[in-house]
């Protein structure tokens, strides 16, 4: 069922914009149009936080556009609808994007929609200019204060299909000090795999505690009544380029 047999089911697998990839970092062009990242989350409003069986995912209310992403590449403001992990069962691995070949032991996906253009976020999902995906990699380090609120909730949603109520949870405490991005046409990395994501990959991680990473390694790919199956590693590899432009905010 693994990433190395989606394209028997959905053929996009080996399209032409497939994500995540390896930033090269000495090959990403700085491009002096490209506008500062704006995130303003300052009403945000989360819902609920869920095991869907291939990650934790929070969720948010997303009926208008006081959580949004503007600037950066994008004409119209992106609204925000979940954000999910992805991580490895040992620090040497986790992330989906790479640096020059190094993976991170976690990587933080906040998942936007063009509402301005789309109805919903499922037609948005299927466009090719429909969704935005913030990349933001975790590294071993202290203890994050604000992540204890999230990490100390998992425990409610260990496994495949729980969902529990979780509100008042701003991801703006997730983002590093520095919004200096990569940026590339990509897609969803887990099936339908659509091609409708313009990825903003962080060039700063964050850093949390061993002890944080390791209650994500306590979820379960599994449900209540099955065998267990610890989850982690749920990253698909890097896809290649395919002549695919990474254009950085910064000079290198």
């Amino acid at each position: 069922e693994g990433p190395s047999e989606w394209h028997k089911a959905y053929p996009i697998a080996q399209g032409n914009r497939q994500s995540p990839i390896d930033i090269v970092s000495a090959r990403a062009v700085y491009d002096p149009n490209l506008k500062p990242l704006v995130i303003s989350y300052e009403s945000c409003t989360s819902l609920s936080i869920s095991n869907t069986g291939h990650s934790v995912m929070v969720e948010f209310e997303d009926t208008d556009d006081r959580a949004a992403i503007s600037g950066g590449p994008f004409q119209n403001p992106f609204r925000l609808k979940q954000f999910h992990f992805h991580w490895g069962t040992t620090h040497s691995q986790g992330s989906e994007h790479t640096i020059d070949g190094k993976p991170f032991p976690c990587e933080l996906h906040l998942v936007h929609w063009n509402a301005r253009k789309y109805a919903t976020f499922g037609e948005a999902a299927a466009a090719p200019d429909g969704l935005a995906v913030v990349g933001v990699f975790l590294e071993i380090g202290k203890e994050h204060a604000s992540m204890n609120r999230l990490t100390d909730a998992l425990y409610m949603v260990k496994f495949k299909g729980t969902k529990a109520q979780f509100r008042g949870f701003n991801p703006k405490c997730l983002l590093p000090l520095s919004l200096d991005y990569w940026t590339y046409l990509g897609s969803l990395t887990t099936p339908p795999l659509n091609e409708s994501v313009t990825w903003i990959v962080l060039k700063e991680p964050i850093r949390i505690s061993v002890k944080q990473l390791e209650k994500f390694r306590m979820l379960l790919f599994t449900g209540e009544e099955d065998q267990r199956i610890q989850m982690a590693n749920n990253f698909r590899p890097t896809q290649p380029l395919k002549g695919r432009i990474v254009r950085a905010s910064f000079k290198a």
